[in-house]
């Protein structure tokens, strides 16, 4: 399991021209979902977004966490970040989870996230998505479990 997490100013999700979810400060995940991955790994996987340090102290070190700037999540999901780009020119999507699988872990790193109290809005599972963001720094990292 991958997450793509950018720290944000603000983003947002659109579809079909349509804003479906808006966040102020906070961190915009974009989560992808491996075949070989499982609810163990998903909360792994929260708990560090959750605590990775991030957002600058008084002092402007990256000392602080989502919770700690009381900041919110924007949760996207993103197949492609799961590509196998090692070769040719054609991402290859081998690894990606199923569908299924990969929607139901979305959705359960989405409830991960919730219940720790952090505010998290969510994009739409599949669909045809345009994110906007506003990247703060720019500070962006891959995590992976």
């Amino acid at each position: 399991m991958i997450a793509l997490i950018q720290r944000v100013k603000q983003a947002k999700v659109e579809v079909a021209g349509q804003t479906i979810s808006e966040i102020g400060q906070g961190i915009l995940v974009l989560l992808g979902v491996e075949k070989n991955d499982d609810k163990v790994k998903t909360q792994k996987l929260c708990q560090k977004v959750m605590n990775y340090r991030i957002f600058s102290d008084q002092q402007g070190k990256m000392n602080l966490n989502v919770q700690q700037v009381a900041g919110e999540l924007l949760v996207v999901s993103q197949f492609t970040l799961v590509a196998d780009t090692q070769s040719g020119n054609r991402p290859s999507f081998s690894s990606a989870a199923p569908a299924q699988l990969g929607e139901e872990l979305y959705q359960y790193f989405v409830e991960c996230c919730q219940t720790s109290g952090v505010p998290c809005q969510t994009g739409e599972f599949a669909a045809d998505m345009q994110v906007s963001l506003l990247n703060d720094g720019p500070v962006t990292f891959q995590l992976q479990v």
